[in-house]
């Protein structure tokens, strides 16, 4: 039986996610997402907002009202919320821990993708694959969803995306609107796997983290402590080149990372537990709806 608390935590991500597609959102995830596959299905009337370069000008044209073509992908998408359980997720320093943020932003996204009429399905990943929930429509699949990502537990601390990436290669056979929502902080190397899964989808890198992951304050002596390896050691944050050293290395780890998604033309949202994650999912949606 799921705990009470665990379905109390589910409501109010519910309420707090609905409350935002209503007010802000609004019709951000539609317009990006519409579905544009070549296989034509049917026409329907023409409503405000849609693309004019849908219009179907000899239905029009006989009726002599505005109608739009249709197509297949256009009355449903599958969309497959890739979410990284490891252990470096239960950290924050600011409004919440990443692993909070992570839930709220998947809750967002998916019912998002639900009130569109998509399909959603989740994988949560460590340096295994956790669970994969296989895409489904309607609410009742979504509060499912999200309960399994409040309520389920890793069995590992470690992160492998590699791994969580050729398994959706293996899977995922149609086209899927993928966001993979990860702080990166991996060992293995991706990069040839990312490459397959960006080429066969939609895939979309939702990267989080804490300010205090990025550059240290003056404290003295400190012990770090690696939640994914469990390695612990003893720093000398007085010390000012140190300090600098550090932001310098993890200030290339996100450049490199930015770079890579870059090469291979992949969208980047970057997120921070100090400034949320509505904004930057408007702008990432504004951008996304430019260059269609």
């Amino acid at each position: 039986m799921i705990p009470s608390e665990v379905l109390s935590a589910v409501k109010r991500i519910e309420i707090k996610t609905g409350k935002i597609i209503n007010s802000i959102m609004g019709g951000e995830y539609k317009a990006v997402f519409k579905g544009n596959g070549m296989e034509f299905a049917d026409v329907r009337k023409y409503f405000e907002g849609d693309d004019v370069r849908m219009i179907d000008w000899n239905v029009t044209a006989r009726t002599g009202e505005p109608f739009i073509k249709r197509n297949i992908e256009e009355r449903e998408l599958t969309v497959i919320l890739m979410v990284d359980m490891s252990a470096s997720s239960d950290f924050g320093t600011k409004k919440q821990f990443k692993s909070q943020m992570i839930a709220e932003l998947t809750a967002l996204l998916a019912f998002s993708a639900i009130k569109n009429n998509d399909r959603v399905g989740l994988l949560l990943f460590s340096d295994k694959i956790e669970k994969f929930i296989p895409p489904k429509k309607g609410k009742k699949a979504i509060l499912a969803l999200i309960r399994e990502l409040l309520y389920y537990k890793s069995t590992s601390k470690k992160t492998d995306i590699a791994q969580a990436l050729a398994h959706i290669n293996q899977i995922q056979k149609k086209k899927a609107v993928i966001f993979c929502v990860s702080d990166f902080i991996c060992e293995q190397n991706f990069e040839k796997l990312l490459s397959t899964t960006a080429k066969r989808h939609d895939f979309i890198a939702v990267s989080i983290d804490d300010p205090r992951e990025n550059e240290l304050v003056n404290v003295g002596l400190l012990e770090l402590y690696d939640a994914e390896t469990g390695d612990r050691m003893l720093v000398d944050t007085g010390s000012k080149r140190f300090r600098e050293q550090y932001k310098s290395q993890r200030q290339k780890r996100k450049d490199d990372l930015a770079a890579t998604f870059l090469a291979k033309k992949i969208d980047q949202i970057s997120l921070s537990t100090e400034t949320g994650y509505i904004e930057p999912l408007i702008k990432f949606f504004h951008g996304r709806e430019k260059r269609r």
